[in-house]
């Protein structure tokens, strides 16, 4: 039963809001990209103008959120991407006709270009009312604690992933490691596409650390 409200739910936040999520995008061009998350399966289930190298079905990390009766809107609140670069965020709760939030539309803008000429466009700008990230919508997002993790160690050798050796890429797997980044689920294949290696390479990095640490 709970499967099939789950696919209920979620066939009615892709007929009702995946036009949005890409007029939104197409609006935006390449600065923007629109996630749908169904609130029921706590996974993605569209993406439009993908810039964070999630993919369908990626966990949600919305996992117990409370909302307000009334709330519609959360954000605008900040938070890092894959590459380092910040991203401004406004999350639209979404329900059905009997007022249940049933999904979550997220609006994803990648402010660096917006930012490198913020003089003249600062009206555009709504770094006035970013929030912090709201704990109680993104308490477990590890993706962007992976992020985090990797720009900060790719600062501390000051490199950028594009420059890194295979041997390099190697180094920051075990860093993320021990870090604890593969807890999540599907974060072997965040943390390979990110990182533009193969999914079976990084597993095979995985398997030589965990192995090493037994002896």
């Amino acid at each position: 039963m709970e499967q099939s409200k789950s696919v209920k739910n979620a066939d009615i936040l892709l007929q009702q809001y995946a036009a949005v999520a890409d007029g939104i995008t197409l609006l935006f061009s390449d600065y923007v990209e629109v996630i749908i998350h169904d609130l029921d399966s706590q996974s993605v289930v569209y993406i439009a103008n993908n810039i964070s190298k999630r993919k369908i079905g990626d966990p949600s990390s919305l996992e117990d959120v409370n909302f307000d009766q009334a709330e519609t809107v959360i954000g605008p609140y900040e938070k890092l991407n894959w590459d380092g670069k910040k991203i401004c965020s406004t999350s639209v709760v979404l329900r059905n006709a009997k007022n249940t939030p049933i999904g979550m539309l997220c609006i994803n803008m990648n402010t660096a270009p917006v930012e490198a000429a913020q003089e003249a466009l600062a009206l555009l700008l709504p770094i006035k009312n970013l929030i912090p990230q709201p704990e109680k919508l993104f308490h477990d997002d590890w993706q962007d604690k992976v992020n985090s993790f990797i720009h900060a160690w790719l600062a501390s050798k000051h490199q950028t992933i594009s420059s890194l050796s295979q041997q390099e890429k190697r180094l920051l797997v075990e860093a993320l490691f021990d870090e604890g980044a593969f807890k999540g689920k599907s974060s072997a294949d965040y943390v390979a596409n990110v990182l533009s290696m193969g999914r079976a390479t990084v597993f095979n990095y995985l398997r030589e650390i965990k192995k090493a640490r037994q002896k």
